[in-house]
């Protein structure tokens, strides 16, 4: 077999000008080079590597996605919309999954710089670790300088461009219209203390309960995932085992969680919402399977992800932040709650 480096002998130049000619770099050759590397290739019979081809044009038709977990539908729906966008524009996706490991989310941005990939696009939310947050920036900061674009969907803290979900406001709404029913004593199944989108939406229901005069909520933490959900809302039952007058509606902070909880409830032989209403927040498309229907607040998630791969295709010169409102939606979950 002919090798690129049988090819640059036999045309008296380097290794690196005969793979910048046969493999469609976007480096200039001189005209006299390139004819001599392109000669010796056709006496030789060399047939160029298609994979070196790709990383010598700098895999400039590939896109880095990097989410946390593909098996929550959030990320699905958010890469949905981006995968629409690349094949809209020919373009082909690679996706990470960092299971939520911040290490490995600056890993695979690293790699994808290594690569040169046209485009990186970071989804799902910062944690609150200042060391972390900035060796994630100055990886993505290094990788701009080289000329990739980056857009985050998430919080805007990496100086990229970001769509930003209205984790707290959408929450406050969701308070609001859960007092609205009635109920005045609430539990939050609040996810990961260190997560910043839970915090945003722990807050923003908070906040708004103490707006309206009614006690703070009874906060549960647990893994922002179905089965930390299911954790939290037996954590939940448990506490209150024997109250007289127990949380009469869970908000749980993402609609996976939401999930866990009804499953647990059920096991408990609690009904959801005779016994307690629960309420979720995202409105994945797995709920619209689920029964009782979820009450929740509705991001544009596939359009979210879609917004967000045209910034990075498209870049500006100051990083833009596009803020998407959530809408609350009551379902079945929900319920009036019984005069004290």
């Amino acid at each position: 077999m002919i090798t690129l480096e049988d090819v640059a002998r036999h045309a008296g130049v380097s290794l690196a000008t005969a793979s910048r000619v046969l493999n469609g770099s976007t480096r200039q050759v001189g005209a006299s080079l390139r004819a001599k590397v392109e000669l010796a290739a056709a006496q030789l019979g060399y047939r160029p590597n298609v994979a070196a081809q790709a990383l010598a044009r700098g895999a400039g038709n590939v896109i880095g996605l990097v989410v946390h977990d593909l098996v929550d539908p959030y990320f699905a729906a958010l890469a949905d919309g981006a995968m629409r966008v690349a094949e809209g524009r020919g373009l082909m996706v690679m996706v990470g999954t960092t299971h939520r490991d911040p290490e490995r989310e600056i890993a695979y941005v690293a790699t994808l710089n290594a690569q040169r990939v046209r485009a990186v696009l970071l989804a799902g939310s910062r944690i609150a670790d200042a060391h972390l947050t900035r060796r994630l920036r100055e990886e993505l900061d290094g990788y701009r300088e080289s000329g990739g674009g980056v857009a985050c969907v998430g919080q805007d803290l990496l100086g990229t461009d970001t769509v930003v979900p209205g984790n707290a406001e959408g929450a406050a709404d969701l308070a609001r219209a859960l007092a609205g029913l009635g109920h005045r004593r609430f539990a939050v199944l609040a996810g990961p203390a260190g997560l910043v989108t839970a915090q945003d939406r722990v807050a923003g229901f908070a906040g708004a309960l103490a707006e309206l005069g009614l006690p703070a909520p009874l906060l549960v933490h647990g893994a922002f995932d179905r089965d930390g959900g299911y954790a939290a809302a037996t954590e939940f039952a448990d506490r209150i085992a024997g109250w007289d007058e127990g949380p009469s509606c869970v908000f749980a902070v993402n609609d996976v969680m939401a999930v866990g909880a009804l499953a647990a409830f059920r096991d408990r032989g609690i009904l959801v919402p005779q016994d307690v209403s629960v309420a979720g927040f995202d409105d994945i498309a797995t709920l619209r399977d689920l029964v009782p229907a979820l009450s929740t607040v509705r991001l544009p998630l596939t359009a979210m992800g879609a917004r967000a791969l045209e910034l990075a295709l498209d870049p500006a010169g100051e990083a833009r932040v596009e803020r998407i409102s959530g809408e609350v939606v009551l379902r079945e979950s929900t319920r009036k709650a019984a005069p004290a």
